[in-house]
């Protein structure tokens, strides 16, 4: 359960002078050892991007052999002040991330370290911008995309979970978490089982899956409609990348302050979580290698959808 650290890494993070800096000193404080805090300037302002890793015990940052997950909380910005005062919609991603990564942290501390390594990287911005979006209003990021997956999608990272708040829509419609299928080079693969297995183990309840088009897999410089940010780190690496979307039955506005719901928030940490604990043990699949080299084979690659 991880209820504990949703509520404690909120607390941070609801304040008009959160930082990279407040959260990081907080997570060392907990026992986090590998803590990078990187200020970046966009057109719009500023945001502090925090990349942590968490040793395993057989990872790569220590010369093991076991793959690493790359953990990935995707949003514009944590407030949009001084438009709105407090903690916005859009932030949940940030706040998962986050809580996962302080889980793994405490779990380390109390000698229940994972196998392989885990890298978790999100922004802390608590006055990034609004921008117009149909049904509802988005919140804007003082970075571009290019900046943002530059920082946030390492190459170390062997397979992507991307957590985002996916409210401001009308096509999914329930209130929890729903999984992507995986993307990867292009490509809209199949949805993952082993994902779908750990969905219904931590909800108990039958596994949330939502659509995706194909543009919702371009880059955002393209100027076409997206459903939302989540699968922008699928164009900045040739790993497997499934979102995670915490939803919402009805569409709202990701500068709306008061709409976190903390259960929903603990649900997408604890799966990533729990996701982590598989694939460092080689029990979570994010797809089938074998059916990819021969969909590749047969079709070509489709990494002009990554450009």
């Amino acid at each position: 359960m991880l209820l504990k650290q949703v509520l404690e890494i909120h607390d941070l993070l609801d304040r008009y002078d959160a930082s990279g800096n407040l959260v990081k000193d907080f997570l060392m404080d907990r026992g986090g050892e590998d803590i990078t805090v990187t200020t970046v300037e966009g057109d719009k302002g500023k945001t502090d991007f925090i990349k942590i890793v968490i040793n395993g015990e057989d990872g790569k940052s220590s010369g093991g052999n076991t793959p690493t997950l790359g953990i990935i909380g995707r949003l514009g910005g944590i407030g949009a002040r001084p438009e709105v005062k407090g903690f916005v919609s859009d932030g949940d991603g940030a706040l998962a991330a986050l809580s996962a990564a302080l889980k793994l942290i405490d779990m380390k501390g109390h000698g229940d370290n994972l196998k392989g390594d885990v890298i978790i990287t999100t922004h802390i911005c608590p006055n990034a911008p609004t921008q117009e979006h149909y049904p509802v209003p988005f919140m804007g990021s003082p970075v571009d995309m290019d900046q943002m997956n530059k920082v946030e999608v390492i190459d170390e990272m062997d397979a992507i979970l991307s957590i985002d708040t996916t409210k401001g829509n009308e096509v999914i419609n329930c209130n929890g978490i729903a999984l992507s299928p995986t993307v990867k080079e292009g490509y809209i693969l199949p949805v993952s089982n082993d994902m779908l297995e750990i969905s219904k183990r931590v909800t108990g309840r039958l596994p949330n899956v939502f659509a995706l088009s194909t543009q919702d897999i371009t880059p955002y410089s393209n100027e076409l409609t997206h459903l939302n940010s989540i699968l922008q780190p699928a164009i900045a690496t040739d790993s497997p990348v499934v979102g995670v979307a915490i939803t919402t039955e009805v569409a709202v506005a990701g500068c709306a302050t008061g709409a976190s719901h903390p259960l929903d928030v603990e649900t997408a940490a604890r799966f990533a979580v729990e996701v982590a604990k598989d694939y460092s043990t080689d029990k979570c699949s994010f797809y089938n290698e074998e059916n990819f080299k021969k969909l590749v084979e047969m079709y070509g690659d489709c990494k002009k959808y990554q450009s």
